[in-house]
């Protein structure tokens, strides 16, 4: 087992600013076709906030939604909401309440978040008060909508978390901010609770022109991954994600280990911590001790920045694992399905969008499915050659940002011009 932290990382490309970029990877007429549905919208003023701009999949989607949206004439910022730690251990709280556990959050916590929300209202009232449009992403600055009460713009509250099964007082606190929102926004239907407004479904996607996502060569691979002394005689097994228990690293070395009595392979484990998570330090003990002494186990804390290593990771790997216990999306899935490789996930969440058993990979939901699919794969490589094609296909055709941005269009042209039904699918 090897455990390193970060080092120094070159500067990652800066984020593409116009649209015309995306021509060739999702058509021209699918560019054209944003063009024409910004129009109506040419001028008005959007804001994003949520609670922190490294770290996790929501800052990555805001850190191009932003600039593509204004190359398409919409005047678009992104605001962060600043807390301390009691407040990132009320979130943290409610993220895992809100994806199922019985959490328990006092009385004295729920005050304090509603009391750094306040704050944060009054230090970002003349932006909010400015907008046409304010999409709040996440419980963390839900409530900020409680303090603008005469507000003229339209608020959605966007969740990129699975609230399918909520713990019931988390829901019942939050539900009290989020029921105040203009219209709501979920990565899957089951997600939509009763809330009394205008509901929507957009999945997540993924930047192709990124760092973590552009093409890269066999040599800058190789050149890339030389630092972690990977053997290049055995299978790779690679699981990118945050240092999260519903992730279940602890299950990939379950299932590694089981597989390795009868293959020889490798396994890392790639990931970091977001700035909003409070537990990832824990978690990474956890897994690191899990690790030990093995010699064929890798355990990166990566910095957040290291979007040319996680891309060199996903292409150097045989296979993706993300084993996840509950995931609102999973764009560590898309990632590696972009670079045509076949995924064993958790079944759960927005995977069983995009993994489908014997054409994109295969759903488990414990280490020994895991092993049982890592040990049928790796014995048929022309069969992982032929889901990682089909892997891209859906990828392309389904999870690229121009079908999320378009989406996001039809979101604001319908808050705008009016919408009759209660729970859309953009």
């Amino acid at each position: 087992m090897s455990a390193l932290g970060p080092r120094p990382m070159p500067s990652p490309l800066p984020v593409t600013r116009s649209l015309d970029r995306y021509a060739e990877a999702a058509g021209p007429e699918v560019v054209e076709q944003l063009r024409r549905m910004a129009r109506p919208l040419a001028g008005s003023r959007v804001v994003h906030v949520n609670s922190t701009r490294v770290g996790g999949g929501v800052a990555e989607i805001l850190a191009w939604l932003e600039p593509l949206m204004n190359d398409l004439g919409i005047e678009t910022s992104w605001e962060v909401v600043h807390g301390d730690a009691e407040f990132f251990r009320a979130t943290k709280a409610f993220h895992n309440g809100l994806q199922g556990d019985p959490v328990r959050v006092g009385e004295p916590l729920l005050a304090h978040y509603e009391d750094v929300n306040r704050e944060n209202a009054k230090a970002l009232k003349d932006t909010l008060e400015d907008a046409d449009f304010v999409l709040v992403h996440d419980p963390q600055p839900a409530a900020l909508i409680a303090h603008f009460p005469d507000r003229a713009a339209r608020w959605i509250w966007r969740c990129h978390i699975d609230v399918s099964r909520p713990s019931r007082p988390v829901w019942k606190f939050l539900r009290n901010f989020v029921s105040a929102y203009d219209a709501s926004v979920a990565s899957l239907p089951a997600y939509a609770q009763p809330l009394g407004h205008p509901q929507y479904v957009i999945a997540p996607s993924i930047d192709p022109l990124s760092e973590k996502n552009r093409e890269m060569s066999p040599a800058e691979v190789a050149r890339e991954t030389e630092r972690f002394s990977l053997d290049p005689e055995r299978p790779l097994i690679v699981q990118v994600s945050r240092f999260d228990r519903f992730k279940d690293p602890l299950g990939v070395i379950r299932a590694f280990r089981l597989v390795r009595p009868h293959l020889p392979l490798q396994l890392v484990l790639a990931g970091g911590s977001a700035d909003d998570d409070p537990e990832g330090a824990a978690v990474l003990a956890d897994v690191l001790e899990s690790a030990g002494d093995d010699p064929d186990v890798r355990v990166l804390a990566l910095p957040p920045d290291a979007h040319a290593t996680i891309n060199a990771l996903q292409r150097r790997a045989d296979l993706v694992v993300q084993k996840s216990l509950r995931e609102g999306f999973g764009l560590t899935v898309t990632e590696a399905m972009w670079k045509s490789k076949p995924v064993i996930g958790g079944d759960t969440g927005g995977i069983r969008l995009q993994v489908f058993n014997f054409h994109t990979g295969f759903l488990v939901h414990t280490p020994e499915g895991a092993a049982f699919r890592i040990r049928y794969l790796l014995n048929r490589p022309d069969t992982i050659a032929e889901l990682g094609t089909k892997a891209r296909r859906l990828v392309r055709e389904n999870f690229l940002l121009t079908r999320q941005l378009r989406e996001y269009l039809t979101l604001l042209l319908a808050l705008k011009y009016g919408a009759r039904e209660r729970l859309l699918i953009a």
